[in-house]
């Protein structure tokens, strides 16, 4: 395993969680009175964009994936466009499997499905960048041993964290402590939002202490 590699994963990952820190910081500078707390959904939409826009660029320009085969303009086209409904899916699918853990069925609907964009951005966006729309590849990566690459492994750990964050998130919203940040769906974005940066960080380190012990084969 390269060395190089390991630090070009280091160094795009530490680039999406300081862009992360940005949505909270710059919009400050040009909108009175934006704080992630108290505007809450218009940040949800600015980290939302601004990850999947950061991950798509960096997508394209280190192609960790990159397939020796070229498709045709008409394949990328049908490929993009398959991506595109693979996300909004992912969105009604999280945003389904939410309400079903407890948030509110017709209250609180634009919250839930924000929040259901900016899961399906930390998980879903990264897989359809790094594997395509292909469900099978997918259900390699996430299998036992199923990772082919550092980059398929930071994938895993990465979407994990994620969810985790989520869900450890709702813990204090029943609680009687009537905080501001206790608002749905604050805490559980939060807690995704720092689920994601955890992985970021914890991907490449763990990929650089196990990495004697990690051995990728073609499959």
């Amino acid at each position: 395993m390269k060395e190089a590699e390991i630090r070009r994963l280091l160094a795009a990952n530490l680039l999406c969680v300081f862009s992360i820190i940005l949505t909270a910081v710059v919009p400050a500078f040009f909108w009175d009175g934006f704080t992630v707390l108290g505007t809450h959904l218009a940040w949800l939409c600015i980290c939302s964009v601004c990850v999947s826009a950061l991950n798509i660029i960096l997508h394209l320009v280190l192609k960790p994936n990159l397939s020796p085969k070229r498709s045709s303009f008409a394949h990328k086209i049908s490929r993009f466009l398959k991506c595109c409904i693979y996300f909004f899916m992912s969105c009604i699918l999280f945003h389904a499997i939410i309400v079903l853990y407890g948030a509110p069925l017709l209250e609180s609907v634009t919250e839930t499905f924000l929040f259901a964009v900016l899961l399906s951005t930390f998980t879903t966006l990264q897989c359809l960048c790094m594997l395509g729309p292909n469900i099978q590849a997918w259900i390699r990566v996430f299998s036992k041993n199923g990772a082919m690459s550092i980059w398929e492994s930071s994938l895993q750990i990465t979407t994990m964290c994620s969810i985790l964050g989520a869900w450890f998130g709702a813990f204090p919203i029943p609680l009687d402590w009537d905080r501001p940040w206790q608002v749905w769906p604050i805490s559980c974005s939060l807690g995704a939002t720092f689920g994601y940066m955890a992985g970021l960080i914890i991907a490449p380190l763990w990929i650089h202490w196990n990495r004697k012990q990690l051995t990728y084969k073609s499959r």
